[in-house]
């Protein structure tokens, strides 16, 4: 293993930053990018049942986030400590991270689905059911509390893996999962007449063969192997996972209060009778807008290994400049899928449930709002990894509650109140500026500590030694 992770080693420190970091994140864009769409998938067969069902399973997308959380806190978290354990040459401390961040998400996991069986139709409600809606959400809702324990520890390996550099690894378990959730769907749902019922297999199935994929790929050369006996966990190791791992358990601990916010929120302000699509138009607009940032984040993901590698070796000017080019790259693709998104709005709707005009014009509104301000998000989410990365926690971790913390909540309980629909609708925008406002300042301080010491760590050519 020793050889296959000294190659790694010279060829995140060396290799030209442009081409290292396009490698690395093609396969976590296509992992992003494949995982959401069989989230949209899922909205999209369901749809043809009923508004409905399409809002019952917006509305497991709270419970989502959730095992998200548990799964990005613990695969940032062990393996950021990799990254750099792998870049300052500790192969011992890294594997023992491994393990340690692998199996305790598999152990929450099993408590989470323990306590949240018994009470599926009271956990509907508390994501923010409509009564019409309890039991499509309790259909959807009960295999995903069943694979809860593979699906987050399936995500903490991803992430492990792609923190290591080999995220061509990751994207084979991620997509091969994602494909046979795809071909499951109309299966399961239309063939053998399961509903909503059959879109929850389909996922639970697939993310076990991701599950099973991505154990397999920590065996492979230039991987660092998962072992039972080095599951050691320590004060410590929890420790580096919890200052790692910290914005991403809060951003998405927020994504997922937000999304039981937003819920409650599409009902309460509903026009009279359309309660139900309401919360299916902004279930279909969170999976779509979630879809389009998947290719941003994928970019960001792509330099994030980079980072922690050279932020180890102590090559701060490969961290800037991978955190500029990343930065740049991302606002770009941002801004190409927010004009597509804004002038295609109804269009994107109508893919969804074309029989129901109420859905359809709620949705396209809120689009179109996300819309306007979808590229500034680019510049909170690369400077946020960066900071996550070189173990900047405090800042990393504002920047992360910042879009949904911070700024949307109070959006979501206020403008509502002023304008009702229209200011659930607008919510998420408003939020999304007022991020951006607040990274900036970040954003220029970094890029100036990093050029100030690759000054100081760069050697002198003029001196004598």
């Amino acid at each position: 293993m020793e050889a296959g992770l000294d190659a790694k080693y010279e060829e995140m420190t060396r290799e030209p930053i442009p081409r290292l970091v396009l490698r690395l994140a093609i396969p976590s864009m296509v992992c992003m990018v494949v995982t959401a769409l069989y989230n949209v998938a899922d909205a999209a067969f369901v749809g043809r049942l009923s508004t409905e069902a399409t809002a019952g399973i917006g509305i497991c997308f709270a419970y989502m986030t959730f095992i998200q959380a548990v799964g990005f806190f613990f695969g940032h978290g062990s393996g950021n400590h990799i990254s750099r354990s792998l870049g300052a040459r500790r192969e011992e401390d890294a594997s023992q991270m491994a393990s340690v961040g692998f199996f305790t998400p598999v152990i929450i996991g099993l408590v989470s689905a323990a306590i949240g069986l018994p009470l599926l139709p009271r956990l509907a409600v508390m994501l923010g059911a409509p009564p019409d809606v309890v039991p499509y959400a309790c259909q959807y809702l009960r295999y995903i509390l069943i694979a809860s324990p593979l699906m987050m520890s399936a995500l903490t390996l991803n992430n492990q893996l792609r923190l290591q550099g080999n995220a061509m690894v990751g994207m084979v378990g991620i997509v091969s999962g994602a494909v046979l959730n795809i071909a499951l769907d109309p299966l399961l749902i239309f063939v053998c007449d399961m509903g909503v019922r059959g879109a929850g297999l389909a996922t639970a199935i697939s993310q076990t063969l991701s599950w099973l994929l991505l154990f397999l790929g920590t065996r492979r050369e230039g991987c660092v192997a998962i072992h039972l006996n080095n599951f050691r966990p320590t004060a410590h190791l929890y420790h580096e996972i919890l200052a790692g791992g910290l914005p991403s358990l809060c951003r998405q601990g927020f994504n997922c209060a937000a999304a039981v916010m937003l819920n409650y929120a599409a009902a309460r302000y509903a026009p009279a009778g359309q309660e139900a699509s309401s919360v299916a138009a902004f279930a279909v607009v969170s999976r779509t807008m979630m879809f389009a940032f998947s290719l941003a984040l994928g970019f960001n993901q792509g330099f994030q290994p980079v980072s922690g590698y050279n932020y180890g070796a102590k090559k701060y000017g490969r961290v800037r400049e991978s955190y500029l080019y990343a930065l740049s790259v991302s606002s770009l693709i941002l801004l190409a899928l927010a004009t597509a998104g804004f002038f295609w709005a109804e269009e994107i709707m109508l893919l969804f449930r074309s029989e129901d005009p109420d859905m359809v014009a709620i949705g396209a509104r809120a689009m179109r709002w996300q819309c306007l301000s979808f590229p500034l998000i680019g510049l909170s989410t690369s400077t946020n990894m960066l900071f996550q990365n070189i173990r900047m926690t405090f800042r990393s971790t504002l920047l992360s509650i910042g879009r949904q913390g911070l700024f949307f909540i109070p959006a979501i309980l206020v403008l509502p109140r002023l304008w009702g629909i229209h200011g659930v609708e607008m919510a998420q925008a408003v939020a999304d500026a007022c991020t951006f406002l607040l990274a900036i300042p970040f954003a220029i301080g970094i890029s100036r500590k990093l050029k100030n010491n690759q000054t100081k760590h760069t050697p002198n050519p003029l001196k004598p030694s």
